[in-house]
């Protein structure tokens, strides 16, 4: 198989977890008789650096053209960094929001698995951390707050700033169905995130979500709210199987459970479209603090590239060998800083990356 892929490498530790990603992507190219043809863009801060925007065109025409794109951390100190002094349309973050929209991106799929051998890094209680968790939260990518009309203006004589929050029913439709169609390959569960007790668009959200679920009989649907919802991931992860919400709830929901797997450099993610076509990046941030010092842990980079070889490429068995290679490394005592504990041996950002590949 010859599969295009865009490489967007971005912004501090980005270049570093990218090339361990694309490592492992080479590993299994050549044990399973694949070509993997890479095209290097630039997005984010260091688009900004050498093309005065965040996003180009020419970045946007290259991703439309390839079968996936790999991605690592976009942005920068926001406190520090002169990117953060540009109007907001120019600003790195809103190169992540400018290629969703462009590419349909419209689902976001963050898998939360709490790995056994990383249970003593889980910030919960052993009693809940004992149990395990394996969830996967699917946030609505194109609209909502982010996306909707804002304005800042001054209103008799008071400073007032206006974002609008607005969904319709297509929105919520073609989230919900890949939703449900995620949840049979899985627990055959959803729970769908709202506030309808308060917002308008989330009581269209519960009632389109319902009109699907007649076509799932098989799934188990449940309705909560955002702010219980918080609360239950701490409090009982486990019960959680696919969590389907819109932008903003998902954006803090996601963040949330990556914190309860022990590190956010455990978490991959997809944003896809309504074909086979996705973008696949770490969930963690660009970390300027530790860039450049080979001390990040590329494993949520390696496990994005993962999810491209399944979702994208219908690559099963590879992406399971992936999958189950970061287990064995893991099994075997390794640990980047972030995930260190008493016992283990520590290794940087390109050893684990190598530890992987002789695994597979």
């Amino acid at each position: 198989m010859n599969k295009k892929i865009a490489v967007i490498k971005g912004d501090g530790i980005g270049p570093e977890i990218i090339t361990e990603a694309m490592k492992v992507l080479d590993t299994v190219a050549q044990k399973y008789g694949h070509t993997f043809e890479y095209t290097q863009l630039l997005m984010g801060g260091c688009s900004i650096d050498a093309n005065g925007v965040p996003l180009t065109d020419e970045t946007i025409a290259t991703c439309k053209a390839s079968d996936a794109v790999l991605m690592g951390s976009i942005g920068g100190d926001t406190n520090t960094s002169p990117w953060y002094k540009l109007p907001a349309n120019l600003r790195p973050e809103a190169g992540l929001l400018g290629i969703r929209k462009a590419l349909g991106l419209f689902a976001n799929l963050r898998p939360c698995l709490l790995y056994p051998q990383l249970s003593g890094a889980c910030p919960l209680k052993e009693e809940i951390s004992a149990k395990g968790f394996d969830m996967l939260i699917m946030r609505e990518l194109t609209g909502g707050l982010y996306f909707g009309e804002r304005k800042t203006e001054e209103v008799n004589g008071v400073m007032t700033a206006i974002d609008t929050l607005s969904y319709n029913e297509n929105e919520i439709r073609r989230i919900a169905i890949k939703a449900f169609e995620v949840a049979m390959k899985r627990r055959k569960k959803v729970t769908s995130v709202d506030k309808a007790n308060v917002l308008d668009s989330s009581r269209l959200w519960r009632k389109v979500v319902n009109e699907v679920a007649k076509d799932y009989p098989e799934v188990t649907l449940e309705h909560m709210l955002v702010d219980n919802s918080a609360m239950q991931l701490v409090k009982d992860p486990a019960q959680f199987d696919v969590m389907v919400t819109e932008n903003m709830f998902g954006d803090i929901l996601s963040d949330e459970a990556s914190m309860i797997t022990g590190s956010i450099g455990m978490l991959p993610s997809a944003s896809m479209n309504e074909t086979k076509f996705g973008l696949y990046e770490p969930s963690g941030g660009s970390a300027p603090d530790i860039a450049g010092q080979n001390k990040a842990n590329p494993i949520a980079t390696i496990l994005s590239a993962a999810m491209m070889l399944r979702y994208s490429f219908d690559l099963i068995d590879e992406a399971d060998a992936v999958e189950e290679a970061v287990r064995k490394t893991l099994d075997d005592g390794y640990r980047t800083g972030d995930i260190m504990s008493d016992g283990c041996k520590a290794v940087s950002c390109s050893e684990m990356g190598d530890l992987i590949c002789q695994r597979i």
